[in-house]
């Protein structure tokens, strides 16, 4: 059999509940394999349609969803709203979900894991692949970050593309110069408080309530793909005054720090997964 590979074709921005860690933001970064016979040009798959092709099976499957594995036992569904769901953690509280089909994928697994997601690309590839590629290996791995990062969630509502999902999110690192210098014990002091993070809007909020002693915060909007809305503990959720984008963010931080050093020179670049982001300096 022949192979074709393609490392580094794309990276899957997207967010996926855990039973301890909540809704998790990550970026996983997508190598493929394909196996077959060779076509009439002496090719497996022509490179100019693998982006075409599958960068795009795998982009509108995984990227800017949620992934909810259907099996586990802490989740149940709506009868009346079938858009709504409740997740329930190890630790007594709960998140509740509502969004159109389109921002989110069940997976048939119990936990979300990286070959569970791949084994549901591989299969919908097969089914779009011409009759020579026989077999199709999707690996899916996190970029090999030297530093501090974090894993945050958000949505845009304003956003005309997939960033308007209430809860897609990103693996990012962060990057914190003060005066000129890099300041590691910073970035480790907002990487960990930013772990497993929902950064909320002020103007998204629609209501708060207490249960069982557990304070929650509802987010709620609606964007062009439909209506939205998103309920966490508010220990789990980080607030801006603005917009959660990450240019917002990086000069969010960049406010905060220069606040707490107000004689330093801040520079501060804020990652949106891996390769790209903002920088802001104070």
């Amino acid at each position: 059999m022949n192979h074709l590979f393609v490392d580094n074709l794309t990276v899957i921005d997207f967010a996926y509940l855990d039973p301890a860690r909540g809704l998790v933001g990550e970026s996983w970064i997508a190598d493929v394999v394909l196996g077959g016979e060779l076509d009439d040009q002496g090719m497996v798959f022509d490179f100019s349609n693998v982006k075409r092709t599958i960068k795009r099976v795998i982009d509108e499957r995984v990227d800017h969803r949620l992934v909810i594995p259907r099996d586990y036992q802490g989740l149940s569904r709506s009868e009346e709203t079938p858009d709504t769901f409740t997740w329930r953690l190890t630790d007594g509280t709960y998140i509740i979900h509502r969004s159109p089909d389109e921002a989110v994928v069940w997976l048939a697994a119990e936990h979300t894991t990286a070959s569970a997601v791949a084994t549901l690309l591989e299969r919908e590839l097969m089914a779009v692949l011409p009759a020579n590629v026989t077999s199709v290996q999707i690996s899916l791995r996190e970029e090999n970050i030297q530093g501090p990062y974090y894993h945050y969630v958000h949505g845009l509502k304003k956003h005309l593309g997939n960033c308007q999902r209430i809860a897609h999110g990103h693996r990012s690192p962060i990057r914190i110069d003060r005066n000129g210098q890099r300041d590691e014990a910073l970035e480790r002091t907002w990487a960990k408080s930013w772990q497993d993070i929902y950064v909320g809007s002020d103007e998204d909020v629609a209501r708060r309530h207490v249960d069982a002693g557990t304070a929650y915060i509802t987010f709620e909007y609606e964007a062009n793909q439909g209506e939205f809305a998103l309920t966490l503990p508010e220990a789990r959720v980080y607030m801006m005054d603005t917009d959660t984008t990450v240019e917002f963010i990086a000069a969010h931080i960049a406010d905060q720090l220069k606040a707490e050093f107000p004689s330093d020179t801040i520079l501060v670049k804020a990652y949106e997964g891996v390769g790209k982001g903002a920088i802001a300096s104070r």
